[in-house]
């Protein structure tokens, strides 16, 4: 099962950031390791991934650096920079609010603590 796109469109940046939060990654990396995690729920195309991640680079949310993968190839990653960390912190603040506020509603006014 995949995610609906409205679903996921508010909210790729917010996962693409975590996981360079934790280390650099070129492009392919980041799709192949949001699939995985996901499993398999969130499948970003190229044509998703790179728009975002240039806009995120554009903002200062995140840099890029070239870096030789063979002796033929030469990748792009992409790292968090201390701008993009505090979006990030926004961007999980808000999404606990609104898991927890979807919970409540759908539960009947009956909460469940997330933090």
């Amino acid at each position: 099962m995949s995610a609906d796109k409205g679903v996921l469109s508010g909210n790729t940046a917010m996962l693409i950031l975590k996981l360079l939060e934790e280390e650099d990654m070129y492009g392919y990396q980041i799709i192949e390791e949001l699939s995985r995690r996901s499993e398999d729920v969130f499948r970003l195309k190229t044509g998703t991934l790179y728009p975002i991640l240039h806009g995120l680079e554009n903002d200062g949310m995140v840099m890029s650096y070239d870096e030789n993968a063979d002796s033929r190839r030469v990748r792009k990653y992409y790292r968090l920079t201390s701008r993009g960390k505090g979006l990030l912190a926004e961007k999980q603040s808000e999404w606990k609010a609104y898991t927890k506020a979807v919970s409540r509603v759908m539960n009947g006014g009956a909460g469940y603590d997330f933090s």
